[in-house]
């Protein structure tokens, strides 16, 4: 008589590791909206860059309170400063531009593309083998894009072509910086490491704002300063400090799978809140982006 041997329950996934990943997407779709919105009362640069500062330090505060060092070790600098030239610099900037030519549910589902050009580069980079999956979200990807451009005739397709532009370079971009934070890690602890990129990266822009653009913050609306007080706490505060509760709690790919909430909640958001189009064009770009990131993530 064979003795059976009871095999290991797999572990469940932590309720609270889904609660901050659900607190996270929220925070994040609805910034892609209320950006936009600010929009039209502030320029991109002074907007982004503005938040950007003011979120670094809210988020070293937060640091210190948590007991934790906001010291760069020895040879991390490097890394921290090309961490957040790419992560956040280009991605700031290029997507706050972007948001002038193209609608906000649009520039969402661009800038979601990064987990695809991420399993990508990871092949030159991180030595991964290009595999049928990568290949298929990449076509999958170019289709999402395409459903973008052709959505309103030739004519509406080359007023966006300069939105669709950066909004491909900064999500290429944030790949980039994702793969190469792989290849060489940051040896700090999450909100910390934060704090520092999003100040690096965010300090250039604000003050190529300061010295290019007229801000006129007399003439924000009420309604603009609770919308760029939501874009301030909740978007580089309370989402980032949920993401990294969220990445303590969860395996990567779940997490990583999670963010896929986000352009679904931007691109609804945006049709609710400013009015955007939410057609055919829209639905298929919205549907062939989101198989595009789930067969990235799952490869």
């Amino acid at each position: 008589m064979t003795e059976s041997v009871a095999k290991p329950a797999r572990p469940g996934l932590a309720p609270a590791g889904l609660a901050f990943l659900a607190i996270t997407s929220i925070g994040w779709g609805f910034n892609w909206p209320a950006t936009k919105y600010l929009l039209s009362e502030l320029p991109p640069l002074t907007l982004r860059g503005g938040t950007g500062v003011v979120g670094a330090v809210l988020l070293a505060l937060l640091a210190i309170l948590r007991g934790q060092s906001l010291r760069v070790p020895d040879g991390m600098w490097p890394r921290l400063v090309l961490a957040g030239l790419l992560n956040v610099t280009g991605w700031m900037v290029l997507m706050g531009l972007a948001l002038v030519f193209l609608p906000a549910s649009e520039t969402a589902l661009i800038a979601y593309t990064m987990p695809v050009w991420a399993s990508i580069l990871a092949w030159p980079v991180l030595g991964e083998q290009p595999t049928p999956l990568r290949a298929l979200a990449l076509v999958l990807a170019f289709g999402g894009l395409l459903a973008i451009m052709g959505g309103n005739g030739v004519a509406a397709s080359m007023e966006k072509l300069p939105g669709i532009i950066m909004a491909l370079c900064g999500s290429i971009g944030f790949a980039v910086g994702t793969v190469l934070a792989k290849r060489w890690p940051l040896k700090m602890a999450p909100i910390p490491a934060a704090a520092w990129q999003i100040g690096i990266g965010c300090a250039p822009v604000a003050v190529a704002g300061f010295l290019l653009e007229t801000a006129y913050f007399d003439a924000v609306t009420p309604v603009g300063w609770w919308v760029l007080l939501y874009s301030t706490l909740v978007q580089f505060c309370i989402a980032y400090v949920a993401w990294f509760a969220a990445l303590a709690r969860l395996p990567a790919s779940v997490a990583a799978t999670g963010t896929m909430a986000v352009p679904v909640i931007g691109v609804v958001a945006s049709a609710l809140a400013l009015h955007e189009p939410l057609g055919a064009g829209q639905i298929a770009a919205l549907v062939l982006t989101l198989a595009a990131v789930a067969l990235a993530t799952r490869s």
